[in-house]
């Protein structure tokens, strides 16, 4: 009787370590795969701003009430463009859930099947989180943005701004606001799969303070000194909130040096 160990085949092999650890991929295969993720992005942002065109209106008539009165233009051809500008923006917010997994599907490309599905369970979390974030600025920042933009030094300059450039200024301000909300399920996704710890997001608080208050630099479009420290706190207070659900998930244990 032969007692010799039955090797498996090779291919059923290769297939079980793709499966656990991912297929290696080479450099053509990154840009192969960089330039499908961007195009999927692309595709769903143009389909979500299609569909947004249906409400724009309504969004431009209340961004015109935040500004207190009818926008000004200056070239024949603004209106048109601030309207497909303000549906791009809704269209972005539309396709968020299928952007952020593009992103996670390139940076991360080598998951296994169960990684992938912590993923997708994910987004429509992270999708919440952006949408809270849009309202929270709509609701509380904005308000105080524009108030404070319109009374400064009131008495030398008369406000008289035109609607490409506060427009501009509301789009970039709501998105930045609002992406920055989606930071603890981000940090999450990355603890479940492995890339932090607790331990570690702890250890580098300090690193987190001054990445914060940079942050709060880039995305607050006023200069006062209080809504740069309100900024701050609540992009500390989401760090904090993102190391108690990478604790959830790694059991707090500290990422050995």
């Amino acid at each position: 009787m032969d007692t010799k160990l039955i090797k498996p085949p090779e291919t059923n092999v290769v297939q079980e370590e793709e499966e656990e650890e991912g297929a290696v991929m080479s450099f053509l295969d990154h840009l192969e795969e960089l330039r499908t993720r961007l195009f999927r992005a692309v595709i769903a942002i143009a389909i979500g701003m299609l569909i947004s065109t249906v409400f724009t209106n309504p969004v431009l008539n209340a961004i015109k009430e935040t500004y207190g009165d009818n926008l000004q233009i200056l070239e024949p051809t603004d209106s048109i463009v601030i309207f497909f500008r303000v549906a791009l923006m809704l269209g972005a917010i539309l396709a968020s859930p299928i952007i952020t997994y593009q992103i996670f599907m390139f940076i991360l490309p080598g998951l296994t099947r169960k990684e992938k599905r912590w993923v997708l369970m994910a987004l429509p979390g992270t999708t919440a989180l952006f949408l809270f974030g849009l309202v929270f600025t709509w609701v509380i920042l904005v308000p105080a943005y524009v108030n404070f933009l319109k009374g400064f030094q009131s008495d030398v300059f008369r406000i008289n701004w035109t609607a490409d450039s506060y427009v501009g200024f509301l789009t970039a301000v709501l998105f930045w606001h609002a992406a920055v909300f989606e930071t603890p399920l981000v940090f999450f996704i990355l603890g479940r799969l492995g890339a932090v710890t607790a331990g570690s997001m702890l250890r580098y608080w300090r690193h987190a303070v001054v990445a914060a208050t940079a942050i709060s630099a880039f995305i607050t479009p006023t200069t006062d000194p209080l809504t740069m420290l309100v900024i701050t706190i609540i992009l500390v207070a989401l760090y904090g909130v993102s190391v108690l659900l990478v604790g959830i998930t790694t059991g707090f244990r500290r990422q050995t040096a």
